[in-house]
């Protein structure tokens, strides 16, 4: 079975299209193809409130290509989300509007609450997880998202307005670090062992760029260290010479600090980067739908 799945971020645009199939009674994905759009709406959102009549064009552009891919694999279903910087526009919903009457696709703006619960949905069924309990952490560019799983069950959830292109415009406040500090002492990490998750662009990188690639995990020196290289380089030498595009080379080295910072907190010694995202827990959610199943996008 083929489905679609579209994730408008901060920083960018994903269309995930996967085939799904039941493997020892779980929903399992195989990705057909995945096209990211560096859409960059919080630049626009948290700058100036708004999204520019300029991105609105090229999300409405993205959007229609979007719908011509949909044609030419023709999924069984699709489902659209919208997350921070959408949310916080001042003219979100008349942009959604727009994309809908251009592609015929709706974007469903989601909570939270709701980002971590479908990408918890991605990592249930598709990690093999050493123990019970698991801290799922998502960066983007306007906002970390961070739960906090026994097996399937959320047991608590937060979201914190500290994202890469917020701490790259100098909009994350100190007290939004101590709050984020009060939070993950709460959940007495050091009471058990737990599986550190991470998902999102810039863990994939840094994970790609200075972690153990057998294993897809960065160890907190191996961050540490991939950050003083980060910061030796110029924006046009991480471009040149490491390779980033320009939309990652911006902002790696703000998602280091971050989860740099994540890491001392919450005294987590490495994190797990399963390549796993809001747009595979869509997948399986849709999975679940088509089979009649319980399912996050029951409630839209």
């Amino acid at each position: 079975m083929i489905f679609s799945a579209i994730d408008i971020g901060s920083n960018a645009g994903r269309l995930l299209v996967a085939t799904v199939h039941e493997k020892d009674g779980k929903a399992v994905t195989e990705k057909i193809t995945l096209v990211r759009v560096p859409l960059r709406l919080g630049f626009d959102v948290f700058d100036k409130g708004f999204i520019t009549p300029e991105k609105e064009a090229y999300l409405v552009r993205t959007f229609d290509a979007y719908n011509q891919l949909k044609n030419v694999y023709q999924p069984i279903d699709c489902f659209a989300v919208a997350t921070s910087a959408m949310r916080e526009a001042s003219n979100g919903a008349e942009v959604i509007e727009q994309v809908k009457n251009g592609s015929g696709i709706e974007i469903h703006l989601i909570t939270e609450r709701q980002e971590a619960e479908i990408i918890g949905s991605a990592g249930n069924t598709n990690l093999s997880k050493p123990h019970p309990h698991s801290l799922y952490i998502d960066l983007g560019g306007g906002s970390i998202e961070i739960s906090w799983f026994k097996e399937d069950l959320m047991l608590a959830n937060a979201s914190f307005p500290i994202g890469t292109i917020r701490l790259l415009f100098d909009k994350v406040p100190p007290s939004e670090w101590d709050k984020l500090k009060v939070w993950l002492h709460g959940l007495k990490l050091d009471e058990q062992p737990f599986n550190c998750i991470c998902s999102g662009g810039n863990i994939n990188k840094l994970t790609k760029l200075f972690g153990n690639l057998e294993k897809n995990t960065l160890s907190y020196s191996q961050l540490t260290e991939g950050h003083e290289i980060l910061e030796g380089y110029s924006l046009d030498d991480r471009i040149s010479k490491m390779g980033l595009r320009p939309d990652r080379a911006d902002v790696i080295v703000e998602a280091a600090i971050i989860f740099k910072k994540l890491m001392k907190l919450g005294k987590i010694n490495e994190l797990q980067a399963p390549k796993i995202g809001l747009a595979d827990g869509l997948i399986v959610e849709l999975y679940k739908k088509h089979m009649g199943r319980p399912n996050l996008l029951s409630q839209f």
